[in-house]
């Protein structure tokens, strides 16, 4: 199986794909005097409880020369409180008979305690601690330098196809720092000091930069309550600064060839330059990527798996990221599969995107999935605490949990196949071919 980061390949196409599901997820959402944001559901269908805080700072957040530091402190804020001795964060949780985990992308970084019910008190002091008290040491540093760096090499380094996005995304930008890697440079790991760390922990884990979201088997003027006991005193920070940086036109085509000693198979693996999550022409793209990759019956499937036997594995998916960035299209050869071959039958489907019209059979499927996925894609307390805050952070209106079905069944035909010409074309790709082993000299 291909792994990234520990998911498959179309694992992380599925999961991409995913529409935003016509639901009926009421809410109660306000602001604080200090600027956090609060987003509370109640549901008591079961007596648990999701508390998660969404601060807007990830990957791409980052001082000149001090790469990784969103995911870095995902880490390093477990370490321990003023009120928290180090590595006892995670044993209240469990003690109480609940989960927590943390999770950073280029745009983001999200915690997320999941509780019994009558523990919500516990998990809003947690996360309070952890944004006003936090201890920021040399000693937790070191600790979590050393469990980040083995990450790396894990997860990157030393897995198959590990560094696609990484390549990707370094091929594709020059400027804007989607080029770094999220979880950094060894350099930057190895070079960071305590001094940098608190520079960051102070710059960006402030009141006004976070979401507080949280699901579940709550009262809604208790959940008030305690959300005021642990944050209101919480001084607001200055505002964090934001990337400005807009990154030029590709300009043509970019093509090189990776050699990859753990990959057991070569494989394509595309770039499209397209633009951030929050676009119009998000919802246009996103259909087509999912006539091409979702499911047995998709044209990427059937071209490059059944019919032509070229590949095991195929599928695209959009861009779902802040800024402007790159929609990815992959083909995982058979053995002694060839890669030319594969690039020029996707060529041939994504062309009949652009000229064709999808036939009414394939754009009344795509409906049914949009349906379908408004009835599955919320169905536990954390999915929705997450939800809310990722409407919240990357299209200010926490609401399109529940309306943005409506945009896909807006579009139109016509538009898939205006954004496949739009944006799906050669001078706007990223083409890399990934061969097993290594180059010769």
């Amino acid at each position: 199986m291909i792994i990234l980061r520990g998911i498959t390949l179309l694992t992380l196409c599925l999961a991409t794909l995913g529409l935003g599901a016509q639901t009926n997820i009421d809410f109660t959402k306000y602001t604080l005097d200090n600027g956090l944001k609060v987003i509370l559901h109640q549901d008591a269908t079961a007596p648990i409880v999701t508390v998660s805080v969404m601060y807007e700072v990830g990957g791409k957040d980052s001082f000149e020369g001090r790469t990784g530091f969103a995911h870095f402190f995902e880490h390093l804020l477990f370490e321990g409180t003023e009120n928290i001795p180090r590595g006892e964060f995670a044993k209240y949780v469990e003690n109480a008979g609940g989960v927590l985990n943390a999770n950073t992308t280029q745009d983001r970084t999200y915690y997320y305690e999941i509780l019994p019910s009558n523990q919500l008190e516990l998990g809003l002091w947690l996360e309070s601690e952890r944004l006003l008290h936090a201890v920021v040491d040399q000693d937790g540093v070191e600790t979590q330098r050393e469990v980040v760096k083995e990450e790396r090499r894990n997860r990157m380094d030393n897995q198959p196809y590990g560094s696609f996005q990484y390549e990707l995304f370094r091929h594709g930008f020059k400027k804007h720092p989607y080029k770094d890697p999220n979880i950094g440079y060894m350099a930057d790991l190895n070079g960071a000091q305590e001094a940098d760390y608190m520079r960051f922990y102070e710059t960006y884990y402030v009141p006004n930069n976070a979401i507080l979201s949280i699901a579940g088997d709550i009262d809604l003027e208790e959940a008030r309550k305690l959300v005021a006991k642990y944050f209101t005193d919480i001084p607001k920070g200055a505002e964090p600064p934001r990337i400005t940086v807009v990154e030029p036109p590709l300009g043509g085509e970019v093509r090189d060839t990776v050699y990859d000693g753990k990959a057991p198979l070569p494989a394509l693996i595309m770039g499209y330059r397209t633009p951030e999550r929050s676009h119009p022409d998000y919802y246009a793209i996103s259909m087509m990527n999912q006539v091409l990759s979702q499911g047995q019956s998709s044209r990427l499937n059937k071209v490059l798996v059944d019919e032509k036997q070229l590949a095991v594995q195929a599928g695209s998916f959009p861009n779902t990221s802040q800024n402007p960035g790159l929609a990815i299209a992959f083909a995982i050869m058979k053995p002694g599969g060839d890669v030319k071959a594969a690039e020029m039958a996707f060529n041939a489907e994504v062309e009949k995107m652009q000229t064709d019209l999808i036939s009414e059979r394939e754009f009344q499927k795509l409906l049914n999935q949009v349906e379908a996925e408004a009835v599955t894609n919320y169905t536990s307390m954390a999915r929705i605490a997450e939800g809310l805050a990722n409407y919240e952070m990357y299209q200010g209106d926490a609401n399109l949990i529940n309306t943005e079905t409506e945009r896909y069944r807006k579009v139109t035909r016509e538009d898939i196949r205006r954004v496949a010409g739009k944006y799906f074309t050669l001078d706007n790709r990223v083409t890399l071919y990934w061969i097993p082993g290594q180059a010769s000299r």
